[in-house]
């Protein structure tokens, strides 16, 4: 325990060490803002660190004078985004306001921070105008990539100023313009009654992909469709039980006593002898599916794959004759078990699920990129 106390210790210096350290080498960097945070977390910490104390004094007004500079100059610029450029510069100075208020140490060194918080208010409301407008362009040119930018512009004008225009409207129809519709076909009956729809419409592969029913789409009044999904049961096969048989013999020796040599005494062993016959019954399954996915307008495949799924179940017992103590602890147990039979439907079941698996993997893989 008392080592344990010391390493905990030991611990807790290094990363005191490290951590002040850190604060002087940022500041050396020309880090400003990572040099006052650190400096700032110490002191919050410990008030009184006397090298943390140094690093925020330094540091500080630097950091601020960087931020305010970096801000002004994008100010000047033509650049498109300019003003959520000048929102990132100040959102870092309140940051560093706010971590100085929130430690009595660093309030010491600094008891008046800087805050551009009636600054800022102005400034997001034009980075949303440049965002929304932005927006407004990428729509114009009517392309689905063009469309999802057009989506997180307006999704960043309305976090530069929540309901701004009609950002979120916007984002919605943008969304929509971007987003690939799929009609998921029904699944065919099969014998063992696999459907595999839900598996479909469970898969999440991208926030612009959006599966349908039939009726659904109907329902939609979708004027346009993009791909088809249709997955069909090729057909499930189960082994018949195959069972075989392994025979093995076994010597060892047990102690069965004492005796008396030259006054001291001796163990005196025993060979014992035992026969096990083990069985394995083994059962085997295997069941594929198609994963066909078609462009919805020109009808060419977009993918025809098939699917497939190996199941397998076994189970043993042994039948053990002569002295059981003879056979090896780890496979003792299996002497006098009984046959077993497979449980009902248990390859059926996780053949299923093997190929769910495997189906939700094919969609996301093929989706992750739209």
């Amino acid at each position: 325990m008392k080592n344990l106390s010391l390493l905990v210790g030991l611990l807790l210096l290094l990363g005191t060490l490290q951590h002040c350290t850190s604060g002087k080498n940022a500041l050396k960097r020309g880090d400003y803002y990572s040099a006052v945070s650190q400096a700032v977390t110490r002191l919050r910490q410990n008030p009184d660190h006397k090298k943390s104390r140094e690093v925020l004094k330094s540091s500080y007004h630097l950091a601020v004078s960087y931020l305010e500079e970096n801000a002004q100059n994008q100010i000047t610029t033509n650049d498109n985004f300019k003003w959520r450029g000048v929102a990132q510069n100040y959102d870092l100075i309140n940051s560093l306001y706010e971590q100085i208020r929130t430690s009595p140490g660093a309030l010491k060194i600094i008891p008046n921070p800087v805050n551009k918080y009636k600054e800022l208010s102005e400034i997001k409301s034009k980075a949303a105008e440049e965002s929304y407008e932005a927006g407004i362009q990428a729509m114009l040119k009517n392309t689905r990539e063009d469309a999802k930018r057009a989506y997180f512009l307006f999704a960043d004008a309305n976090s530069f100023s929540p309901g701004y225009r009609e950002s979120i409207e916007m984002m919605e129809q943008a969304k929509f313009n971007a987003t690939i519709k799929v009609i998921v076909e029904p699944t065919l009956s099969n014998f063992n009654g696999w459907n595999f729809e839900p598996v479909v419409f469970g898969v999440n592969p991208s926030q612009f992909v959006k599966f349908y029913t039939p009726r659904e789409a109907e329902n939609a009044k979708l004027t346009r469709v993009d791909h088809i999904v249709k997955v069909t049961v090729n057909g499930y096969n189960e082994g018949r039980p195959a069972t075989t048989l392994r025979t093995d013999n076994y010597t060892d020796s047990v102690k069965v006593g004492e005796k008396t040599v030259k006054d001291q005494k001796v163990p005196v062993f025993e060979k014992i002898t035992a026969k096990m016959i083990t069985y394995e019954k083994v059962v085997t399954s295997r069941g594929s599916i198609v994963l066909y996915i078609r462009d919805a307008n020109s009808g060419a495949d977009l993918r025809n794959s098939d699917i497939i799924a190996e199941e397998r179940w076994s189970e043993r017992w042994a039948l053990c004759t002569g002295d059981v103590r003879a056979v090896p602890e780890a496979t003792r147990k299996l002497c006098g078990t009984k046959e077993a039979s497979m449980p009902r439907d248990y390859l059926t079941t996780r053949t299923k699920q093997n190929l769910d698996t495997k189906l939700a993997n094919a969609l996301s893989g093929f989706y992750s990129n739209y």
